[in-house]
Protein backbone atom coordinates (compact mmCIF):
# COMPACT_ATOMS: atom_id res chain seq x y z
CA UNK A 1 0.00 0.00 0.00
CA UNK A 2 1.16 3.54 -0.74
CA UNK A 3 0.66 6.01 2.09
CA UNK A 4 1.56 9.69 2.06
CA UNK A 5 1.26 12.27 4.81
CA UNK A 6 -1.71 14.39 3.85
CA UNK A 7 -2.47 18.07 4.40
CA UNK A 8 -1.34 19.03 7.89
CA UNK A 9 -4.45 21.20 8.27
CA UNK A 10 -6.94 18.37 7.96
CA UNK A 11 -6.82 17.63 11.71
CA UNK A 12 -6.65 21.28 12.68
CA UNK A 13 -10.13 21.06 14.20
CA UNK A 14 -11.92 17.80 14.99
CA UNK A 15 -15.18 16.83 16.69
CA UNK A 16 -14.52 13.91 19.02
CA UNK A 17 -16.06 10.46 18.65
CA UNK A 18 -18.68 10.12 21.40
CA UNK A 19 -20.72 7.01 22.10
CA UNK A 20 -24.48 7.49 21.68
CA UNK A 21 -23.87 11.04 20.45
CA UNK A 22 -21.93 11.30 17.19
CA UNK A 23 -24.19 9.11 15.07
CA UNK A 24 -24.89 9.89 11.41
CA UNK A 25 -27.74 12.29 12.23
CA UNK A 26 -25.47 14.28 14.53
CA UNK A 27 -22.68 14.38 11.96
CA UNK A 28 -24.94 15.62 9.15
CA UNK A 29 -26.20 18.37 11.45
CA UNK A 30 -22.65 19.37 12.41
CA UNK A 31 -21.74 19.49 8.75
CA UNK A 32 -24.33 22.23 8.22
CA UNK A 33 -22.25 24.35 10.59
CA UNK A 34 -18.72 23.57 9.40
CA UNK A 35 -17.42 22.22 6.11
CA UNK A 36 -13.84 21.68 7.23
CA UNK A 37 -13.89 20.19 10.74
CA UNK A 38 -13.03 16.50 10.78
CA UNK A 39 -15.94 14.44 12.13
CA UNK A 40 -15.70 11.04 13.82
CA UNK A 41 -18.15 8.21 14.21
CA UNK A 42 -19.06 6.60 17.46
CA UNK A 43 -16.70 3.75 18.27
CA UNK A 44 -17.60 0.56 16.38
CA UNK A 45 -16.07 -2.71 17.54
CA UNK A 46 -14.37 -5.12 15.17
CA UNK A 47 -16.80 -7.83 16.30
CA UNK A 48 -19.75 -5.68 15.26
CA UNK A 49 -18.17 -4.99 11.88
CA UNK A 50 -17.47 -8.69 11.30
CA UNK A 51 -20.82 -10.03 12.45
CA UNK A 52 -23.27 -7.11 12.34
CA UNK A 53 -25.25 -5.16 9.76
CA UNK A 54 -22.48 -3.19 8.07
CA UNK A 55 -24.78 -0.77 6.31
CA UNK A 56 -26.42 0.15 9.60
CA UNK A 57 -23.06 0.46 11.33
CA UNK A 58 -20.89 2.05 8.66
CA UNK A 59 -23.00 3.75 5.98
CA UNK A 60 -22.98 7.54 6.05
CA UNK A 61 -24.18 10.47 4.00
CA UNK A 62 -21.56 11.87 1.59
CA UNK A 63 -22.15 15.36 3.04
CA UNK A 64 -20.40 14.19 6.22
CA UNK A 65 -16.96 14.21 4.60
CA UNK A 66 -14.31 14.48 5.85
CA UNK A 67 -15.40 11.76 8.29
CA UNK A 68 -13.35 9.14 10.12
CA UNK A 69 -14.35 5.75 11.51
CA UNK A 70 -13.29 5.02 15.07
CA UNK A 71 -12.85 1.32 15.75
CA UNK A 72 -12.39 -0.67 18.93
CA UNK A 73 -10.37 -3.87 18.85
CA UNK A 74 -7.02 -5.40 19.61
CA UNK A 75 -6.46 -8.26 17.16
CA UNK A 76 -4.36 -7.19 14.15
CA UNK A 77 -6.27 -9.43 11.72
CA UNK A 78 -9.62 -8.09 12.92
CA UNK A 79 -8.35 -4.53 12.76
CA UNK A 80 -7.11 -5.10 9.22
CA UNK A 81 -10.58 -6.35 8.31
CA UNK A 82 -12.08 -3.20 9.83
CA UNK A 83 -9.67 -1.03 7.84
CA UNK A 84 -10.75 -2.73 4.62
CA UNK A 85 -14.39 -2.16 5.52
CA UNK A 86 -13.69 1.50 6.26
CA UNK A 87 -12.01 1.89 2.89
CA UNK A 88 -14.89 0.13 1.13
CA UNK A 89 -17.39 2.56 2.68
CA UNK A 90 -15.30 5.57 1.76
CA UNK A 91 -14.06 6.86 5.10
CA UNK A 92 -11.21 9.37 5.06
CA UNK A 93 -9.44 7.79 8.04
CA UNK A 94 -9.65 4.94 10.53
CA UNK A 95 -8.93 5.68 14.17
CA UNK A 96 -7.98 3.18 16.89
CA UNK A 97 -9.59 3.71 20.28
CA UNK A 98 -6.87 3.55 22.94
CA UNK A 99 -8.59 5.99 25.25
CA UNK A 100 -11.93 4.64 26.49
CA UNK A 101 -11.70 3.32 30.07
CA UNK A 102 -15.15 1.71 30.41
CA UNK A 103 -15.48 -1.78 31.86
CA UNK A 104 -17.19 -3.03 28.70
CA UNK A 105 -14.29 -1.88 26.57
CA UNK A 106 -11.72 -3.29 28.98
CA UNK A 107 -13.49 -6.64 28.93
CA UNK A 108 -12.90 -6.63 25.18
CA UNK A 109 -9.20 -5.93 25.82
CA UNK A 110 -9.20 -2.64 23.93
CA UNK A 111 -9.57 1.04 24.70
CA UNK A 112 -7.31 2.69 27.27
CA UNK A 113 -5.98 -0.59 28.63
CA UNK A 114 -4.11 -1.01 25.32
CA UNK A 115 -1.74 1.75 26.42
CA UNK A 116 -0.04 -0.97 28.46
CA UNK A 117 0.54 -2.96 25.26
CA UNK A 118 2.14 -0.56 22.78
CA UNK A 119 3.57 -3.44 20.74
CA UNK A 120 0.06 -4.78 20.18
CA UNK A 121 -1.18 -1.36 19.12
CA UNK A 122 1.80 -1.05 16.78
CA UNK A 123 0.99 -4.46 15.28
CA UNK A 124 -2.58 -3.30 14.68
CA UNK A 125 -1.37 -0.11 12.99
CA UNK A 126 0.98 -2.09 10.74
CA UNK A 127 -1.70 -4.63 9.81
CA UNK A 128 -4.26 -1.93 9.04
CA UNK A 129 -1.88 0.07 6.90
CA UNK A 130 -0.93 -3.05 4.97
CA UNK A 131 -4.59 -3.94 4.39
CA UNK A 132 -6.07 -0.63 3.22
CA UNK A 133 -4.90 2.70 1.77
CA UNK A 134 -6.32 4.74 4.65
CA UNK A 135 -4.51 6.87 7.21
CA UNK A 136 -4.48 5.00 10.52
CA UNK A 137 -4.63 7.28 13.56
CA UNK A 138 -4.63 6.53 17.28
CA UNK A 139 -6.64 8.27 20.02
CA UNK A 140 -5.06 7.74 23.41
CA UNK A 141 -4.59 9.10 26.92
CA UNK A 142 -1.41 10.45 28.50
CA UNK A 143 -1.25 7.44 30.81
CA UNK A 144 -3.17 4.81 32.74
CA UNK A 145 -3.37 4.08 36.46
CA UNK A 146 0.13 4.39 37.92
CA UNK A 147 1.78 4.24 34.50
CA UNK A 148 1.51 7.94 34.01
CA UNK A 149 4.94 9.49 33.68
CA UNK A 150 6.15 11.11 30.48
CA UNK A 151 8.52 8.24 29.70
CA UNK A 152 5.52 5.90 29.46
CA UNK A 153 3.75 8.18 26.96
CA UNK A 154 6.97 8.72 24.99
CA UNK A 155 7.57 4.97 24.69
CA UNK A 156 3.99 4.41 23.54
CA UNK A 157 4.22 7.16 20.92
CA UNK A 158 7.55 5.83 19.68
CA UNK A 159 6.18 2.37 18.96
CA UNK A 160 2.98 3.47 17.22
CA UNK A 161 4.82 6.12 15.19
CA UNK A 162 7.42 3.59 14.08
CA UNK A 163 4.56 1.34 12.94
CA UNK A 164 3.28 4.05 10.61
CA UNK A 165 0.83 6.07 12.69
CA UNK A 166 1.25 9.67 11.55
CA UNK A 167 -1.44 11.25 13.73
CA UNK A 168 -1.79 10.81 17.49
CA UNK A 169 -4.85 12.30 19.17
CA UNK A 170 -4.09 12.70 22.86
CA UNK A 171 -6.68 13.21 25.58
CA UNK A 172 -4.52 15.15 28.04
CA UNK A 173 -5.71 13.22 31.08
CA UNK A 174 -4.68 9.80 32.30
CA UNK A 175 -7.32 7.08 32.64
CA UNK A 176 -8.04 5.14 35.80
CA UNK A 177 -8.99 1.64 34.67
CA UNK A 178 -10.79 0.80 37.90
CA UNK A 179 -12.59 2.75 40.57
CA UNK A 180 -13.88 5.54 38.35
CA UNK A 181 -16.83 5.68 35.98
CA UNK A 182 -16.27 6.69 32.33
CA UNK A 183 -17.93 10.01 33.20
CA UNK A 184 -15.53 10.61 36.09
CA UNK A 185 -12.64 9.61 33.85
CA UNK A 186 -13.47 12.63 31.68
CA UNK A 187 -12.99 14.92 34.67
CA UNK A 188 -10.45 13.26 37.01
CA UNK A 189 -7.51 13.65 37.38
CA UNK A 190 -6.58 17.11 36.13
CA UNK A 191 -5.56 17.83 32.54
CA UNK A 192 -1.88 18.05 31.63
CA UNK A 193 -1.56 19.95 28.37
CA UNK A 194 2.16 20.50 28.91
CA UNK A 195 2.80 16.79 28.53
CA UNK A 196 1.09 16.81 25.14
CA UNK A 197 3.04 19.90 24.08
CA UNK A 198 6.25 18.17 25.12
CA UNK A 199 5.27 15.16 23.03
CA UNK A 200 4.92 17.40 19.98
CA UNK A 201 8.34 18.93 20.62
CA UNK A 202 9.91 15.47 20.88
CA UNK A 203 8.10 14.11 17.80
CA UNK A 204 8.10 17.01 15.30
CA UNK A 205 7.20 14.71 12.39
CA UNK A 206 4.18 13.27 14.23
CA UNK A 207 0.88 15.11 13.86
CA UNK A 208 -0.32 15.67 17.44
CA UNK A 209 -3.93 16.63 18.17
CA UNK A 210 -4.89 17.86 21.64
CA UNK A 211 -8.14 16.64 23.21
CA UNK A 212 -9.71 17.31 26.57
CA UNK A 213 -11.24 20.31 28.28
CA UNK A 214 -11.29 22.68 25.30
CA UNK A 215 -14.51 24.68 25.50
CA UNK A 216 -14.10 27.61 23.10
CA UNK A 217 -12.52 28.50 19.78
CA UNK A 218 -10.25 30.96 21.58
CA UNK A 219 -8.85 28.07 23.64
CA UNK A 220 -8.50 26.05 20.46
CA UNK A 221 -6.53 28.80 18.72
CA UNK A 222 -4.23 29.10 21.70
CA UNK A 223 -3.54 25.37 21.69
CA UNK A 224 -2.79 25.46 17.97
CA UNK A 225 0.32 27.49 18.67
CA UNK A 226 1.74 24.35 20.33
CA UNK A 227 0.19 21.38 18.51
CA UNK A 228 -1.09 20.52 15.03
CA UNK A 229 -4.76 20.15 15.84
CA UNK A 230 -7.46 20.24 18.49
CA UNK A 231 -10.39 17.95 19.15
CA UNK A 232 -13.50 19.19 20.97
CA UNK A 233 -16.13 16.83 22.33
CA UNK A 234 -18.94 17.69 24.72
CA UNK A 235 -18.75 21.45 24.15
CA UNK A 236 -19.30 20.97 20.42
CA UNK A 237 -22.24 18.68 21.07
CA UNK A 238 -23.96 20.62 23.83
CA UNK A 239 -23.32 24.05 22.28
CA UNK A 240 -23.10 23.19 18.58
CA UNK A 241 -23.26 26.79 17.38
CA UNK A 242 -19.58 27.17 18.23
CA UNK A 243 -18.95 24.99 15.15
CA UNK A 244 -20.32 27.77 12.94
CA UNK A 245 -17.18 29.77 13.62
CA UNK A 246 -14.73 26.97 12.83
CA UNK A 247 -14.31 27.47 9.09
CA UNK A 248 -13.60 31.17 9.43
CA UNK A 249 -11.58 31.16 12.64
CA UNK A 250 -9.70 27.86 12.28
CA UNK A 251 -9.35 27.55 8.50
CA UNK A 252 -9.43 31.16 7.29
CA UNK A 253 -12.50 30.69 5.09
CA UNK A 254 -14.39 33.87 4.20
CA UNK A 255 -17.71 32.29 3.27
CA UNK A 256 -21.00 34.11 3.72
CA UNK A 257 -22.00 33.62 7.38
CA UNK A 258 -25.05 31.55 8.17
CA UNK A 259 -27.62 31.83 10.93
CA UNK A 260 -28.96 29.09 13.16
CA UNK A 261 -32.18 29.18 11.15
CA UNK A 262 -30.17 28.71 7.95
CA UNK A 263 -28.57 25.59 9.44
CA UNK A 264 -31.92 24.00 10.25
CA UNK A 265 -33.40 24.88 6.87
CA UNK A 266 -30.38 23.30 5.18
CA UNK A 267 -30.91 20.16 7.27
CA UNK A 268 -34.59 19.71 6.34
CA UNK A 269 -34.05 17.63 3.15
CA UNK A 270 -31.88 15.22 5.11
CA UNK A 271 -34.50 14.96 7.86
CA UNK A 272 -37.21 14.12 5.32
CA UNK A 273 -35.00 11.55 3.60
CA UNK A 274 -33.93 9.92 6.88
CA UNK A 275 -37.51 9.66 8.11
CA UNK A 276 -38.54 8.17 4.78
CA UNK A 277 -35.89 5.51 5.40
CA UNK A 278 -37.28 4.73 8.85
CA UNK A 279 -35.63 7.16 11.25
CA UNK A 280 -37.84 8.71 13.90
CA UNK A 281 -37.84 12.46 14.35
CA UNK A 282 -36.60 12.17 17.95
CA UNK A 283 -33.49 10.35 16.73
CA UNK A 284 -32.51 13.50 14.82
CA UNK A 285 -33.84 16.32 16.97
CA UNK A 286 -32.03 15.14 20.13
CA UNK A 287 -28.85 16.43 18.50
CA UNK A 288 -30.38 19.84 17.81
CA UNK A 289 -31.49 20.75 21.33
CA UNK A 290 -28.50 22.94 22.14
CA UNK A 291 -28.47 24.94 18.90
CA UNK A 292 -30.25 27.97 20.35
CA UNK A 293 -28.51 27.83 23.73
CA UNK A 294 -28.52 31.33 25.22
CA UNK A 295 -30.77 32.77 22.50
CA UNK A 296 -34.21 34.36 22.92
CA UNK A 297 -36.68 31.54 22.36
CA UNK A 298 -34.04 28.88 22.98
CA UNK A 299 -35.92 27.31 25.87
CA UNK A 300 -39.12 27.11 23.83
CA UNK A 301 -37.16 25.44 21.02
CA UNK A 302 -35.71 22.86 23.37
CA UNK A 303 -38.99 22.25 25.18
CA UNK A 304 -41.05 21.80 22.02
CA UNK A 305 -38.59 19.34 20.51
CA UNK A 306 -38.24 17.44 23.80
CA UNK A 307 -41.98 17.17 24.30
CA UNK A 308 -43.22 16.73 20.75
CA UNK A 309 -40.59 14.89 18.68
CA UNK A 310 -40.99 11.58 20.51
CA UNK A 311 -44.73 11.31 19.87
CA UNK A 312 -45.91 8.64 17.45
CA UNK A 313 -46.16 9.99 13.92
CA UNK A 314 -44.18 13.15 14.72
CA UNK A 315 -43.02 14.66 11.46
CA UNK A 316 -41.01 17.53 10.10
CA UNK A 317 -43.82 19.95 10.97
CA UNK A 318 -42.71 19.68 14.62
CA UNK A 319 -39.24 20.87 13.67
CA UNK A 320 -40.67 23.76 11.65
CA UNK A 321 -43.02 24.77 14.46
CA UNK A 322 -40.16 24.76 16.95
CA UNK A 323 -38.07 26.88 14.59
CA UNK A 324 -40.91 29.40 14.35
CA UNK A 325 -40.72 29.82 18.13
CA UNK A 326 -37.26 31.37 17.86
CA UNK A 327 -36.80 34.91 16.45
CA UNK A 328 -34.84 34.96 13.20
CA UNK A 329 -31.32 36.28 13.69
CA UNK A 330 -29.59 39.03 11.82
CA UNK A 331 -26.23 38.40 10.18
CA UNK A 332 -24.61 40.47 12.93
CA UNK A 333 -25.49 37.75 15.43
CA UNK A 334 -23.93 34.81 13.65
CA UNK A 335 -20.83 33.01 14.94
Amino acid sequence: MTHTLSDNREHRFCVAPMMQWTDRHCRVFHRQLTRHARLYTEMVTTSAIRHGDRDRLLAFDPVEHPVALQVGGCDPADMAMAACAAADYGYAEININVGCPSDRVQNGAFGACLMAEPARVADCVSAMRAAAPLPVTVKTRIGIDHQDDYAFLHAFATQVANAGCETLIVHARKAWLSGLSPKANREVPSLDYERVYRLKRDFPALRVVLNGGIETLDQARQALTRVDGVMIGRAAYQRPWLLAGVDRQMFGQADEPITRHDAIRALLPYVEHAMHDGAQLKHITRHLLGLFHGCPGGRRWRRMLSEQAHRPGAGIEILLAALAEVPEQSTAEVA
